[in-house]
């Protein structure tokens, strides 16, 4: 068992089923947490006693780097082995005021959005609570991001709402104020649209700034270009953003992936603020990032530009362009797979 990704509680039930106190739990975890110590020998505050035990019937470890790939934009993707040799990918992008990770929350996904690399994968397996703060750990522990201070971003492989119960316990990990202590207002979980765990959100004590990807204005685009679509069409998803519950100045982030003479019209760009009208909201517009053997063009920056303009200045959107950042590196949105030059599992497409 990895010590890493249980929580407290479980470090005390752990503790005492190894004859000690309960309080030796809570040291542990703040070890683990707070001071990011993974070597249990270091922890010179637990009996050597119980260190030995520990070094000898259990692991801590974050995740094994297979490939670390640096872009010219500074960039920086990770191709993570797991412990049953299973891949996932994490990137660092570097900004002037803040650091961003992206991380996985899935081996694969089988959501089956066109657009996406991804979902060439299929699905392979959920991660665990310890797999996904990982990520953010081995970050932390390179010297990649400091301590606190920058945004996590559940925008890497999978569908987070699939992996709801491990997701959940990952961010109450990362963001609990006796272990990591980041701060909840920087994590971001997008989602395609899941929407009966999107409501079961709604109960949940602490949350993480929510972003949609919504990537078309109609059913029968979206139908086509996102499946999930098929089960929870617009007037669905969209109403449980309105019952969504947001703290006083929070919006939800509305992701919307501009596909060439598919999703970037002009009537696309009223269609998109009409179906917003009443929701706290902002819009992340993402001109397509191309992948090889996928269907989708990149429009021009005119368009996109265009398409911008009428979401801000015809209906008073807050609407932003996604730089692409990461794409000589196969980093960039959408393009995260871990596969073969044929397709299959195996090694990444841009060794």
């Amino acid at each position: 068992m990895n010590l890493l990704g249980l929580d407290q509680s479980e470090l005390m039930e752990l503790a005492v089923s190894l004859g000690e106190k309960p309080f030796r739990g809570k040291q542990l975890y703040q070890q683990i947490y707070a001071r990011k110590i993974l070597n249990v020998q270091q922890m010179t505050d637990l009996p050597l006693s119980l260190r030995a035990r520990l070094s000898a019937d259990y692991i801590l470890e974050t995740l094994q780097v297979e490939q670390r790939r640096a872009s010219i934009d500074g960039t920086v993707k990770f191709l993570f082995r797991l412990q049953d040799g299973q891949f996932i990918e994490t990137v660092h992008i570097p900004e002037e005021r803040r650091d961003t990770l992206c991380i996985s929350s899935q081996v694969g996904c089988d959501v089956g959005c066109t657009f996406c690399l991804t979902a060439h994968m299929g699905f392979k397996r959920n991660l665990k609570p310890g797999e996904i703060v990982g990520q953010v750990l081995h970050c932390i522990l390179e010297g990649l991001v400091p301590e606190s201070g920058f945004n996590i971003v559940f925008m890497g492989m999978g569908e987070p709402l699939y992996n709801y119960k491990n997701v959940m316990k990952a961010f109450r990990l990362l963001t609990d104020q006796q272990g990591m202590d980041l701060s909840h207002r920087k994590i971001t979980l997008s989602t395609s649209g899941v929407v009966p765990v999107l409501r079961k959100m709604n109960a949940e004590p602490q949350l993480p700034n929510l972003a949609i990807s919504l990537n078309a204005t109609t059913d029968q685009v979206r139908n086509r270009v996102m499946p999930i679509n098929r089960k929870w069409p617009l007037a669905t998803l969209l109403q449980a953003c309105r019952d969504f519950p947001l703290d006083a100045r929070r919006r939800i982030t509305f992701e919307y992936v501009l596909l060439a003479g598919e999703t970037d019209s002009d009537h696309d760009a009223h269609r998109l603020a009409h179906l917003l009208k009443g929701i706290p909201s902002k819009v992340n517009l993402i001109p397509y990032n191309p992948n090889p053997g996928l269907p989708h063009r990149r429009p021009s920056d005119g368009r996109v530009e265009r398409f911008r303009e009428i979401l801000a200045a015809n209906h008073s959107l807050a609407a932003f362009v996604r730089r692409t950042r990461g794409d000589d590196i196969s980093a960039a949105c959408g393009q995260l797979a871990h596969l073969t030059n044929n397709g299959t599992s195996g090694l990444t497409t841009d060794n």
